[in-house]
């Protein structure tokens, strides 16, 4: 049917035209060359010489969207599809040719990529796939109806949720009928000579059926009516899907917190398997209840703390510290990442801790029984919430700590990654490369980045050359920015009683961590020569020590003369040191002492 949808592509011409070479024979090519002029024609290509005329800029679309998206291709076919692209543009003049070739060049590794993500598989495409490999003839709509019904269960693509397949079908189903429809309109505005894409008659059935034959033909025939029908269940919608509206909560907490899905979560330290939709649906029950008033002032406030407690590494979290926020007390920045103790046990009902267990959670002295009352109320209208989320079992509540269980870890990772949010699980973030895995720990609590950056050195054996990469990349990521101190003080949350002593030596010589190696060595007792360590390796040694936001100024600065004192060349030279290792750390931490950098 869909050959006959879509008219006027020039299809037999251009097959005509080609016939003569071997390669360009066969249905394989047929169906290639169907999909190709069929989609540059939807895209608005010139036919103004009876074929499509292929521009740059619709090449890269074809590639890089249209055919992941709406086309399944057999193994052993993908170069079909540049082949048509090619022979196509062989059509027209010289010129064309050759910016065709160059754009198909400088896609392809991107094109292959695309083709085989799971993460842009549709049901359709899937399925396909799937027929295929049980032998079924995707050109008969019976064959495929036959194997459909032979499935046992619907199986998923390694690497695939039923929820990412669901949502590229349903944004695959809105451009292909988006671009139907702006084909029609834009053929019905301005006539082409060579005649319309879309007839009269086959508009007048329906956009939608015109996509459907689409569909079945660039993916297997009458599969989308199967799906649709009696296979239903095999490709759920998003009514099947009722926690992606608390997946869409937890995102927008993610983008408040970094502005990007791709900034990595870090992950969690255990994930317990279950069924992570039926628990999903489960939290999203319980947080809709608690945004109900009777749950008032932080009902709402759930998705928030999934969000934050999983931030955290699913390191526990304070009740009384997180009411304490909640009611604009101040809180010690610096010791708003340290893990909560979880009791073994605890009173069901909630109290909060003793004034000094309070001081040391919100780094506030001063604070008495009076203090420790005006925050009872808030804690209980906390813990009350938090007990609400406990009883699914993917929340605990253990006096005044609270954290995610390890299903629930699990299940708040599924929400995050089916809205595009890098959370990788212990395994994966150990795997990276020492340079991915030190830009994103930069970005998490210091015990999480403690234990994930010991992960990735046990996995390797804490080999010296484990040890090279992650302390290459320390010095290296984020350098000359604002985040390169943060990224080197990493160093200070590693073991280094663990390292191979020659990876610390070697690393004497490092411009940015030389004296944070000759500290560790020192500390070892392992022989070192400071010798080896660079001025500027030295200076910032120096600056990070410095305190930077805490004490009065006085005290601050006597810390700095204190330093620049032990410094060949005096304050001058440490100043002139500090700003050509780092100028930003260096106007931060001096700018606030009166200290003008050269």
């Amino acid at each position: 049917m869909a050959e006959t949808v879509l008219t006027n592509t020039g299809l037999d011409r251009f097959l005509e035209l080609v016939g003569g070479a071997p390669e360009h024979r066969g249905p394989a090519f047929a169906r290639a060359a169907e999909a190709v002029l069929g989609l540059l024609a939807l895209r608005g290509a010139d036919r103004g010489t009876g074929v499509p005329e292929p521009t740059p800029e619709l090449t890269r679309q074809l590639l890089l969207e249209d055919l992941p998206a709406f086309v399944y291709v057999p193994p052993g076919e993908l170069a079909l599809y540049p082949a048509v692209l090619g022979a196509l543009a062989a059509r027209f003049d010289g010129s064309c040719v050759e910016r065709i070739a160059a754009v198909v060049a400088e896609t392809a590794p991107d094109f292959e990529r695309a083709m085989h993500d799971p993460g842009n598989l549709t049901w359709h495409r899937w399925y396909a796939s799937l027929l295929r490999t049980c032998g079924a003839d995707l050109a008969d709509p019976e064959d495929v109806r036959r194997r459909l019904a032979a499935l046992d269960g619907a199986p998923l693509p390694d690497g695939a949720r039923r929820a990412d397949l669901m949502g590229r079908t349903a944004l695959a189903d809105v451009l292909l009928t988006e671009a139907l429809t702006r084909a029609y309109v834009r053929d019905a505005e301005e006539p082409p000579p060579v005649g319309p894409l879309l007839t009269d008659h086959a508009v007048a059935t329906g956009i939608g059926r015109v996509a459907t034959a689409l569909r079945d033909r660039w993916t297997a025939a009458g599969l989308a009516e199967q799906l649709a029908g009696p296979y239903a269940h095999y490709a759920p919608g998003p009514d099947a899907f009722p926690h992606l509206v608390l997946a869409d909560a937890l995102l927008d907490e993610h983008l408040d917190h970094h502005g990007d899905p791709s900034v990595p979560v870090p992950p969690p330290p255990a994930i317990e398997a279950g069924s992570v939709e039926t628990d999903a649906d489960t939290l999203l029950a319980a947080v809709e209840e608690l945004a109900e008033e009777e749950f008032e002032p932080y009902g709402g406030e759930a998705p928030h703390l999934l969000y934050v407690v999983y931030q955290r590494g699913c390191s526990a979290e304070s009740v009384a510290r997180k009411a304490a926020e909640y009611e604009d007390w101040t809180v010690d920045p610096a010791l708003e990442d340290l893990p909560v103790p979880v009791p073994d046990g605890a009173p069901g009902a909630y109290a909060v801790p003793p004034v000094p267990e309070l001081v040391r959670l919100l780094g506030t002295p001063g604070l008495d029984e009076a203090d420790r009352a005006r925050l009872e109320g808030p804690a209980r209208d906390l813990a009350a919430v938090l007990d609400r989320l406990a009883a699914t079992g993917l929340v605990f509540r253990t006096g005044d700590a609270f954290g995610l269980t390890p299903r629930g870890a699990g299940t708040v990772r599924y929400l995050l990654g089916v809205r595009g949010v890098a959370a990788p699980d212990a395994a994966e973030a150990a795997a990276w490369p020492a340079t991915v895995l030190v830009a994103a720990a930069g970005g998490w609590p210091a015990p999480v980045a403690a234990r994930v950056l010991a992960d990735r050195l046990h996995t390797r054996v804490d080999t010296a050359h484990a040890w090279t990469e992650l302390l290459d990349a320390l010095g290296t990521v984020h350098a000359g920015t604002s985040e390169a101190a943060a990224t080197r003080g990493l160093f200070t949350v590693l073991d280094t009683t663990t390292a191979p002593p020659e990876a610390l030596r070697a690393a004497l010589r490092d411009p940015v961590l030389g004296a944070y190696a000759l500290r560790a060595l020192e500390e070892r007792g392992e022989e070192a020569d400071p010798i080896q360590v660079p001025t500027s390796a030295r200076a910032l040694h120096v600056l990070d020590a410095l305190p930077a936001k805490k004490g009065p100024l006085e005290s601050r600065r006597a810390a700095f003369d204190a330093a620049a004192a032990a410094w060949p060349g005096g304050s001058a030279a440490l100043v002139r040191a500090m700003a050509e290792a780092d100028r930003h750390e260096a106007e931060r931490v001096l700018g606030p002492l009166g200290i003008a950098l050269p």
